[in-house]
């Protein structure tokens, strides 16, 4: 991992493995910034380009995370941490990447794709702070440039004096001459001799042991956990002059403002700093997006940082009434029922009884059963796109996620496409099933027969109920 200093020159991308996601493609530079929720400091007023409604990006936006949506999507957040001088604050600015927002081109025996960061902090007419990062990525296999979740992180640090900005960002693709911008108002706190600093989600981080050393973590500014692949949320905090024996106080809110979780929390101390991370269960959480709360009982300073949990990373981040949607073909309408009508302060006990029902092998912690049903609407948006809507719901679609892949297709007209009437035949053996589709067209919109929807229902009926 690359240590951070103060001296600190731009470091080269590198990769990482880590405990429970697929590698990282780490970038870290000198400079940065992020968020704090105490203080208000998320951007506020904020125009971003090519932001589209009811996409992923637009509940982080909603959430005060920086977020862009377009050529080149990325989404980012702004921690703040205490300096040795109080009219300083140091700041990391984190922003995401997915690999295939970047054009990648054969190196050698790997693939390589550029990009560039640049952000301007003005106050009034004057620029504050400003940055033009030229980054590289570097992957072993073409597979990799195709991944869709968090896999390229930028990282910089910086101090500003306290007070309010105009951050404006661009990120830019090197070689496919696309870019994502994003201009926002936000405010730069002031970190009290007693206070909080940011607590800043991480997939990993070291204690802090002074104020004048940069933090040693790898941020996930989606801060987002995918169920049944990763087990904790972390969240990276420092207190300052916490008093000794004192822990915080952390909370989880739901979206309703019910309380999921809470628990006291000691950190490592060194110094005036106290340091560490706060460790969220995603199994008491539910689905949706949720609020970490980190209170000391010492002094009156707060912090409240968006953290989300979704069905995968190729799925859109929507509330739990909408994610509900989603297990429309995995469980029994009795089920859905079940955890819709549960009050937000029963959730988490109705989604765990949910989960005990439906595992298909309880001696492992994962949901095998869940994990297997999202890759195939992942697989499924990609293989059964008709009319332009989620492939996921298509005939198809539907099929495909509910009764998994057929043991063959058979098309008696022959394989001629844009034919009107063409058919494909799936067969399930283990169900002792076949589904009829058909073409009616020749422009892609297979659909089943009435009798095959009957059949499919009835099969659907008994899985739901296995």
């Amino acid at each position: 991992m690359s240590m951070f200093s103060p001296s600190n020159a731009r470091r080269a991308s590198l990769s990482r493995a880590l405990a429970l996601t697929l590698p990282l493609l780490l970038v870290t530079a000198s400079c940065a910034s992020g968020n704090r929720g105490g203080n208000q400091t998320a951007p506020a007023g904020r125009r971003s380009a090519g932001l589209a409604s009811g996409t992923g990006a637009a509940l982080y936006e909603r959430a005060g995370l920086i977020a862009v949506a377009g050529p080149v999507a990325y989404v980012g957040t702004l921690g703040f941490f205490a300096t040795s001088h109080p009219d300083t604050t140091l700041s990391l600015l984190t922003l995401s990447l997915t690999a295939r927002t970047l054009t990648f081109t054969r190196e050698g025996d790997r693939f390589r794709a550029g990009y560039t960061v640049t952000a301007n902090l003005r106050q009034g007419a004057s620029i504050a702070h400003h940055f033009d990062a030229r980054e590289v990525v570097r992957v072993r296999s073409f597979k990799e440039t195709t991944r869709g979740e968090e896999s390229v992180i930028f990282q910089e640090y910086f101090g500003l004096t306290p007070g309010k900005y105009t951050l404006s960002l661009a990120v830019r693709d090197e070689s496919g001459a696309k870019a994502g911008t994003y201009e926002a108002e936000i405010t730069v706190p002031t970190i009290l001799a007693r206070g909080l600093s940011s607590s800043l989600p991480v997939h990993e981080a070291t204690p802090r042991i002074s104020v004048d050393s940069l933090p040693r973590l790898v941020a996930s500014p989606r801060s987002t956990a995918v169920f049944g692949r990763d087990t904790m949320l972390t969240a990276y905090v420092e207190a300052y002059e916490l008093a000794p024996g004192e822990p915080l106080q952390a909370a989880i809110r739901g979206d309703k403002g019910a309380i999921l979780w809470s628990q006291p929390v000691d950190l490592s101390r060194s110094g005036r700093i106290a340091s560490g991370v706060v460790q969220v269960p995603v199994s008491k959480l539910g689905i949706g997006a949720i609020e970490l709360i980190l209170s000391r009982a010492d002094v009156p300073d707060t912090t409240r940082t968006p953290l989300f949990v979704s069905f995968g990373d190729e799925l859109p981040i929507a509330s739990f009434e909408d994610m509900l949607s989603y297990l429309r073909y995995y469980a029994s309408p009795s089920r859905i029922k079940a955890l819709r009508d549960a009050a937000s302060d029963m959730r988490s006990e109705a989604w765990a009884t949910f989960l005990t029902e439906t595992d298909p092998v309880p001696t492992t912690p994962q949901h095998e059963g869940l994990q297997i049903y999202f890759a195939r609407i992942q697989r499924a948006n990609l293989e059964f796109r008709e009319e332009g809507g989620p492939g996921w719901l298509t005939d198809r679609g539907m099929v495909f996620v509910s009764l998994g892949e057929p043991d063959q297709i058979l098309e008696p007209n022959g394989s001629q496409m844009n034919q009107r009437g063409q058919a494909q035949i799936w067969d399930y053996q283990r169900l002792q099933l076949q589904l009829i589709f058909i073409d009616q067209t020749g422009f892609n919109r297979w659909r089943l027969t009435q009798n095959s929807e009957v059949d499919f229902q009835a099969a659907l009926r008994r899985e739901q109920g296995r």
